[in-house]
């Protein structure tokens, strides 16, 4: 808690002193987003790991720190502007740690990011596509569903968000699109892989291998 309050005040000074276009101070920020994950992601605040009654008393005392910081992150990332293009794509895989966090609120917060690196890259890279904020976001999630992060409910929030904001949006409606069933397939792929792995037939994880190549 007492950490929490440290990382917020370090917010107000950076929103006051270091966002400025004259002032931007990109280590500075880029350490922030990165202590902020590693706050959020930390093992002492995964409730979902505890006994009911430890995470009962937890939420009545401190509530869910993790989901104060997400949207924290959240306010911050959008508060960056026209400085954004400078944190893709280096940004996307501590973002994608944040989502993969199994809190549906603190997901719904913060999957709609990953639209707005899209955007950004789209408006800003000059060659009017994604291409590196998509191939990071795929190298990444490939490594976190290995390391056992993720699961079917992400995989159909992740579809249906990154969706809605895609069909709303002028030019990336159809790239967008294609981008969304894309990862959404490859997600299910990766998750079959990662279960069968422990399957006793050869057949099946061959099949799961091609699957996912």
């Amino acid at each position: 808690r007492v950490f929490l309050r440290a990382v917020n005040q370090f917010t107000a000074v950076l929103n006051r002193f270091f966002l400025d276009q004259a002032n931007f101070e990109l280590q500075l920020w880029n350490n922030y987003f990165h202590l902020a994950v590693a706050f959020l992601t930390h093992e002492s605040l995964q409730l979902e790991t505890f006994s009911q009654a430890k995470r009962n008393k937890i939420i009545k005392k401190y509530g869910d720190m993790r989901k104060e910081i997400g949207f924290k992150i959240r306010d911050m990332w959008y508060n960056l502007g026209p400085h954004k293009i400078k944190f893709i794509p280096a940004m996307v895989g501590p973002i994608l740690e944040v989502t993969l966090v199994p809190e549906p609120e603190l997901r719904k917060a913060t999957i709609p990011i990953f639209f707005d690196m899209m955007q950004c890259e789209f408006n800003f890279s000059g060659n009017r596509n994604f291409h590196m904020f998509e191939n990071e976001l795929i190298t990444k999630l490939d490594q976190e569903v290995e390391g056992g992060r993720g699961d079917e409910q992400y995989k159909i929030l992740l579809e249906k968000l990154l969706l809605e904001h895609c069909r709303k949006h002028k030019y990336l409606s159809t790239s967008g699109e294609v981008f969304a069933l894309l990862v959404s397939s490859l997600l299910e792929n990766l998750l079959d892989y990662r279960t069968i792995m422990h399957d006793e037939s050869k057949e099946n994880r061959m099949s799961c291998t091609v699957n996912v190549l």
